[in-house]
């Protein structure tokens, strides 16, 4: 057994005694290691113990050991990773700047399954047998997933999703080249307005993000609440309420899906409505609310604009046979105003590739779109031809439209 090892065995049974916990009183568990490392360097000048290479370093190993998760939080502590994620043990990889790679930190199964169960104490969720996928939250405001076997083949499948902030408004998105400067400005005005705005994109592009971007341009004086599966939304803004769903109990009853939320969302005053992501039947109860005149955002999986618009067509079938395309169709093309499309470039830059305005026409079961910036052959973000529709919601507001969309 190393040094480390040593003293991160007698901090454990230390705050065993004392009846510490890390979570709440990280800064006394930082003085008790502190105390702890001295006093064994101390000890170990005389022979008896291996001695500490490093004594700083130790304070850090075995803060990560006792009060963090391990091997996991130099990772975490990165502010250049941006995802975390362990196929097996023995393979633990990160990705940096959209690109993945490999690490050097090898675990055991044990090891795993102690972080999984570390990571998942301070959320009040589980997994288990009878409930094999779990997503949670870190206290950073990480978002963790996990599935264990035997959904998955052997080994416990682990995803964290860091909750990076290098965006909280649309100018930060111009600077990371998200966005350009013209399109920025059309959003900004596009939500002061109170059009209904969807975000598409695929896996890590940068959906979530930009829809915080565009939550920060809502009128101060609004009243927001936001609906996610677990809480990734930071709306700044003084009078929000977030609400996130909850897992079936031991009993398989008490859980609050998606759905629920956003209908629970309408009897609570709100002047906006932002949902994290909709995959299933509870994007008719947004279109619903929508269509009522109640301004909101959410975002979707898809590979353009147009697929994102056909998507918001097919998911409200799921909520039952009683539901039908000759409703849901008119229904989308009358409750979206704009779909704003980012993608992640092969070089880990993401990049708003399209925003595309729904004019509420439709022909044969179509519904029509206009282009109003595109981004065409790796070329940047430039005005095309459509417009969006309501001008006189931005007269409303006092921007004019032809101004805004002028080059």
């Amino acid at each position: 057994m190393d040094a480390v090892a040593i003293v991160a065995d007698e901090v454990r049974e230390l705050i065993r005694r004392r009846g510490l916990d890390p979570a709440r009183d990280p800064g006394g568990v930082r003085r008790l290691v502190e105390d702890v490392v001295a006093d064994y360097d101390d000890r170990s000048v005389s022979g008896a113990l291996p001695p500490l290479a490093d004594a700083a370093g130790a304070v850090k190993r075995v803060l990560d050991d006792v009060a963090g998760f391990g091997p996991l939080q130099p990772y975490l502590d990165d502010p250049d990773v941006e995802e975390v994620w362990i196929n097996e043990p023995g393979k633990v990889f990160v990705a940096r700047g959209g690109v993945s790679e490999l690490t050097t930190t090898i675990l055991t199964e044990e090891e795993v399954r102690d972080l999984v169960e570390r990571m998942l104490k301070t959320s009040g969720r589980r997994v288990d047998l009878s409930s094999p996928f779990v997503d949670a939250m870190l206290p950073d405001g990480s978002r963790l997933h996990v599935v264990v076997p035997d959904i998955t083949r052997r080994h416990v499948a682990v995803n964290i999703r860091k909750f990076t902030v290098r965006a909280t408004r649309l100018e930060d998105l111009v600077t990371l080249r998200t966005l350009t400067p013209h399109a920025a400005r059309f959003l900004t005005g596009a939500v002061a307005a109170g059009l209904n705005i969807l975000v598409s994109g695929g896996t890590q592009a940068g959906k979530t993000t930009l829809l915080n971007c565009l939550a920060a341009a809502i009128p101060p004086r609004e009243r927001v609440v936001t609906c996610e599966e677990v809480f990734e939304l930071r709306v700044p803004l003084r009078d929000v309420v977030g609400m996130q769903c909850r897992q079936p109990s031991l009993e398989g009853t008490g859980d609050v899906p998606l759905r629920r939320l956003v209908k629970e969302a309408l009897r609570m005053r709100p002047n906006r409505l932002v949902v994290g992501e909709v995959r299933q039947e509870e994007s008719l109860d947004l279109l619903i609310a929508l269509n009522s005149g109640l301004p909101g955002m959410c975002t979707l999986h898809a590979n353009s604009a147009r697929e994102a618009i056909v998507k918001m067509c097919t998911l409200p079938l799921l909520a039952g046979e009683n539901v039908g395309s000759r409703f849901v169709v008119p229904t989308v093309a009358s409750s979206i105003d704009l779909v704003v499309h980012v993608a992640l470039d092969p070089d880990g830059v993401r990049r708003v590739e399209e925003i595309v305005a729904v004019p509420g026409r439709v022909e044969s079961d179509v519904v029509e779109t206009a282009d109003v910036f595109t981004r065409r052959g790796g070329a940047e973000l430039a005005r095309a031809d459509g417009y969006p529709p309501h001008p006189d919601r931005f007269a409303r507001v006092g921007l004019d439209l032809a101004t805004l969309l002028a080059a």
